[in-house]
Order: C-alpha cells, then structure tokens, then sequence
C-alpha cells in the first residue's frame, strides 16, 4: 500500500505538471516554491529545452558560480582557466598560486599514459583449460568482427590496444574476466568502451555452444572501469630552496612544506583532506569543461588506495637545494562528444584554453589541481587554513544574514585583519545596527 506522495508515472507528465505534483505535495505550507523553481530557468526557451534534456525530470536549473583562474603557465603557455565551483576560495587559491610559481617557470605537465580499462565480468564452470583455449581461439575473430564499431577510433589514432583473460578464482569461485586495455584518443569514451564489450560479450554467448555445454558460460555484466591507473598525468613546480624562503619571509619553509605532504602520505586521516584539496581545483576544471568529475574522483582516490593504504596524490623532492612539488594522478577526460559539446558553457570553456585534445586537458586540469594543494599546504604551515577561507567565506556570511551594501563594507573593513568567524561577524552586524 502506497502513501499519499507515491507517484506513478511521474516522467511522463509534462514540466508544469510535474512541478505542480511537487508543489502540492513537499511544499503546500511555502508561497515561494513555485516561484523559486520558475526563477532559474533560462529566459530563451530554446536553451532551456537544451538544458531540459540533459537528465530525466528536469524542472529547473540550478546554478554555480563560473569563473576563471588567470595566469596559469603550463609548458610554456599561459591559460585563464575555467572554474564551476561553490567552495569559497577555491578559484582565489588556485589563481594565487598560479602567480605565485609563475616567475618560476610555471607548472611543467606531461601525460604518462592514455590507457583505459573495460571489462567483461563472468562466472565460468567449466574448467580453466577449457575456458582459455575458447578465448585463444575466438580472440582474432571477435577482434575482426569489432571493426565496424573501432574503425572510426583507430582513425582518430585510438582502439583496442589489448585483451585480456584473467583468472579471479582465487577471490571468488568461477569468476572470470575479459579485460580491454584501450585508447579513446580525445574522447572519454565510455560509451565508445561499453558498446565494445557489449558486442563482444554477445559474441562469447553466441559462440561459446560450439565449444561447450551453454550453461558452463554465464556473463554477469561488461563495463568500464573508472579506476584507469594507466591514464595518468604528471605536473610539477621548483624553485630554489632559498628563493623560497625569500618569497615567503619563513626560514625553512621548504622542510615545514615537505613534512607537511609526508604526513598526508602516512596518515590517512590528513590524506584524505589533503586529497579533496587537490580535487578542489580538479574538480571546477572538470565541471567547467562538461567532463565526468565523479569519474575523476573515484579514480583518483583509488589511486590513492592503490598500494594498500590511503595517501596523498601528491610528494616533495628536496636534493642540491631545490625544492620540486609533484602531482601524479590519473585523468580519464576528454574534448570531443558528449557534454563538451553539448553544453554552450563547456565548449565555451574548450574555446577559451583553445580547443584543447584529451592530452592538453589533462595536464591543465593537473596544474589547477597540484596549484590548488599548494595553497592549502602554504596556508596550514603558515597563517592556517581560516584565515584565507573566512575572509572569502565572509561575503557568504553577509548575505545570510542579510546585509545591506552599506552595513558590508563596514562589516569587511571590521575584519580586514581578523578572522571572520559566523558568531563574530553577526554580533558585530547587530551592534552596528542598534547605533542606528
């Protein structure tokens, strides 16, 4: 038995229809819901039937901040670099950091590998000896067979680079997998990866009778890994120990620095904070630019996990008095289909870092991220994480509680050079109020 808010067939109604069943039923008691809801969609029709489309039961938008981070010296080349981001100070780090290592050089990036993974899951209950002489026997004909659906990739300079069988039976009884190794050049590729193993797991089903019993052989599913150690990015920065210590006014900045990073690599608890900075700027650039950043996520913190124990993406060299600041990390992004395309902003995005391919992307999403870690780590050995954060927080703060322009400026210069603390800045809003 259902209670009153079930609803049958909800994404068959039209928008109006669909915004009043969640009127009447989650927000009878509030005015504005309706409202609200109408007031994020786009004014041009035609762009919000685009953005209607991008997921199931839109209703409306809604909205980040897009901003870009300037001065970012990568190999050579300066970007502004987009961001969608709703974390205070997120773009203000990543663009202070970008300046702080521009006299340096900048960031210098390079793609270490572009290899994706796929896989076909299955249980089989035959034996192993059967199992792998079906697999050698059929690889050159399914691979024949796949070419209506690669040809078009290999063009672009992608494909199947290599397949696989791998025994888990050491894990789990009877299980198996068929695993692709594959380029999608400057595609993400996920759809181009599943259609692969899809067809090739209808081949296995097809073919395998011919081999054995039908019910030895039982695919459980094929799909894309988003763990893709073997697409990976490397970006770093150096400067002179002592030039450090010049430009920051601290002795020994480079040893608090290095200490800092080696403890997120021993300590899990500091890694994963440490790691979710990085993110930070990784995921505004993935965003901005209408890649997957959940995909990028979870890759990274696998990465992360990789060597049985959870620790930072990114490590310190200090040798003949320099300092070099690293971040190696996997990247699975691309620049062409999808919403790279499809997005006005994200191509808008693709435009302003000059049409970028998957390679390029990579290490600019690299440099935001190992800027972005920087600036944290500066900031925890030096003033504290609080200072920078609130006082960008503090226009945040303002607007909850409903300041006027007039009562802000006031309010920031109050807290120019003192933290802005919730509970502080309101009992200072309330004491300027009551002199009025």
């Amino acid at each position: 038995m259902h209670d009153q808010n079930f609803v049958e067939g909800f994404s068959k109604l039209n928008k109006k229809k669909k915004i009043d069943w969640l009127v009447k039923r989650y927000f009878a008691g509030r005015s504005d819901a309706r409202a609200l809801l109408e007031r994020y969609m786009h004014a041009d029709d035609r762009v919000q039937s685009l953005h209607d489309g991008f997921i199931e039961n839109t209703l409306t938008n809604y909205w980040l901040p897009y901003a870009v981070a300037p001065n970012f010296l990568i190999n050579g080349r300066t970007y502004a670099v987009p961001m969608v981001t709703e974390e205070s100070s997120v773009v203000a780090a990543a663009a202070k950091a970008a300046k702080f290592w521009y006299p340096f050089g900048g960031f210098k990036a390079r793609v270490t590998g572009k290899v994706k993974l796929g896989h076909i899951h299955l249980l089989y209950y035959g034996s192993a000896e059967k199992l792998q002489n079906f697999f050698a026997q059929t690889r050159e004909e399914f691979l024949r067979r796949l070419k209506p659906f690669t040809e078009n990739m290999e063009k672009r300079g992608g494909g199947i680079l290599s397949v696989e069988l791998e025994d888990w039976t050491r894990r789990l009884d009877y299980y198996y997998t068929v695993t692709f190794r594959l380029d999608t050049a400057d595609s993400m590729g996920a759809n181009f990866i599943n259609t692969i193993l899809e067809e090739w797991a209808d081949y296995m089903e097809e073919t395998y009778p011919s081999f054995g019993r039908p019910d030895e052989l039982e695919i459980i599913m094929r799909i894309l890994s988003n763990h893709n150690p073997g697409c990976r990015v490397r970006v770093s920065v150096e400067a002179s120990e002592q030039e450090l210590t010049r430009r920051t006014g601290i002795d020994d900045y480079a040893r608090r620095f290095e200490t800092a990073v080696k403890m997120a690599g021993i300590n899990p608890y500091r890694a994963v904070t440490h790691n979710k900075g990085i993110m930070n700027g990784i995921d505004a650039v993935v965003l901005a630019t209408g890649n997957d950043f959940r995909a990028v996520e979870a890759g990274a913190h696998a990465f992360a996990a990789s060597e049985g124990e959870y620790r930072s993406l990114s490590s310190v060299e200090r040798s003949d008095g320099m300092f070099r600041f690293i971040l190696d990390i996997p990247l699975a992004v691309g620049t062409v289909g999808g919403m790279t395309r499809l997005h006005p902003l994200a191509r808008l995005s693709m435009e302003l870092l000059g049409n970028p391919g998957a390679g390029e992307l990579m290490q600019i999403i690299a440099s935001v991220g190992l800027a972005q870690n920087f600036s944290a780590v500066h900031s925890l050995i030096t003033e504290g994480i609080q200072t920078g954060h609130m006082r960008m927080h503090l226009n945040n703060i303002l607007n909850q509680l409903g300041a006027t322009p007039g009562e802000a400026e006031q309010i920031r210069q109050l807290f120019a050079t003192r933290k802005a603390h919730v509970r502080a800045v309101k009992e200072a809003l309330n004491r300027l109020r009551n002199k009025k």
